[in-house]
């Protein structure tokens, strides 16, 4: 089968080919995202692979339908950038990788965290230039904290072992509480409670009930001076609400891995460019504000796993054989 690769960097290409041995498609990568005015360049491809920033709006969708594409798929967890409804209508199989290495993203949210409460960034750019002080590098344990976790699917969960292991109280919110969990001693309580934790991680899917969960109302639930971590998406923080939040103290520190705005910033090398998203330059500005370019899910063995699993659905979809649970989204 032909796939059209959108959004490709070149560890992408480096991924997938070596997958590719044991599949036998025919891959054709593009670095444009997919987009309306991108939708020609899969022309003779029976499969579109997506990632977080590509989008499979209805319009784009009714297009790869008149160009023969037959199935979707993403190279991610999230599935937020695509007309699931549209998708249906126009017959086109869409799949994801639902679960390719929890671990990753839990433990770049880790690293926020500690980079943030025990400022290692400040101190490794202290050192450098032999100023050895640490005067204004004062921070906090994180063991004993009572740390709130959004969200338990298999990246919250692993979060929530990892801040069971710091010696932390976990309290999580979910729609389902999960029974794994809560024999390891994590407690489900309402969002409210939740919020009123030391620590704040957001590993809920971005759709109409979670978008912008945090905002100028529930951030008057939060704890003066909470520490928010966000690795899910973007969409899932109110950024105005929250630059309002680090100005009056409410935000005591944010790590960021994800942003609202990211398609125009995310996975570029903008180094020789004045950026024109102020929104992101006010939030870099702060000095308690720590932002990553959506690195979360870069390891090796997240990429090994998400290029496989990939190629994996395509091949069984085109075989007519069923998706492992939690693939297959239409």
């Amino acid at each position: 089968m032909k796939i059209a690769f959108f959004s490709t960097q070149p560890y992408d290409i480096q991924f997938f080919e070596s997958a590719n041995q044991a599949f036998g498609h025919e891959l054709v990568f593009f670095t444009q995202a997919l987009e309306p005015a991108t939708t020609s360049l899969a022309a003779g491809a029976q499969a579109v692979c997506l990632f977080v920033n590509d989008q499979a709006s209805e319009s784009v969708i009714e297009a790869l339908e008149k160009l023969g594409v037959k199935t979707i798929a993403l190279r991610c967890a999230g599935f937020n950038n695509i007309s699931l409804e549209a998708a249906k209508k126009a017959d086109i199989r869409v799949c994801r990788v639902g679960a390719y290495s929890p671990e990753a993203v839990a433990e770049h949210a880790t690293a926020l965290l500690l980079t943030l409460t025990r400022k290692t960034h400040k101190a490794y750019n202290r050192v450098r230039e032999q100023n050895f002080a640490l005067s204004g590098l004062l921070g906090f344990n994180i063991h004993g904290k009572k740390v709130g976790v959004i969200g338990t699917g298999n990246i919250g969960q692993a979060f929530c072992k990892i801040m069971l292991g710091f010696g932390c109280e976990v309290t999580a919110f979910d729609l389902i509480a999960n029974k794994e969990m809560e024999a390891l001693g994590v407690s489900y309580a309402p969002l409210i409670e939740v919020l009123g934790a030391d620590i704040i991680s957001l590993h809920c899917p971005l759709n109409e009930q979670t978008k912008h969960i945090i905002n100028t109302e529930t951030l008057g639930y939060c704890k003066k001076g909470v520490t928010i971590i966000n690795t899910g998406r973007g969409g899932l923080l109110d950024t105005k609400a929250v630059i309002d939040a680090l100005k009056n103290g409410t935000i005591g520190a944010l790590g960021l891995d994800v942003y609202e705005q990211e398609e125009k910033l995310f996975f570029k090398d903008l180094s020789s460019t004045i950026i024109q998203d102020d929104t992101i330059q006010r939030l870099m500005s702060f000095s308690n504000v720590l932002v990553t370019g959506h690195q979360g899910f870069f390891t090796i063995e997240a990429m090994e796993k998400i290029a496989h699993t990939t190629l994996e659905n395509i091949s069984n979809l085109e075989n007519k054989l069923p998706l492992t649970t939690g693939n297959s989204i239409v």
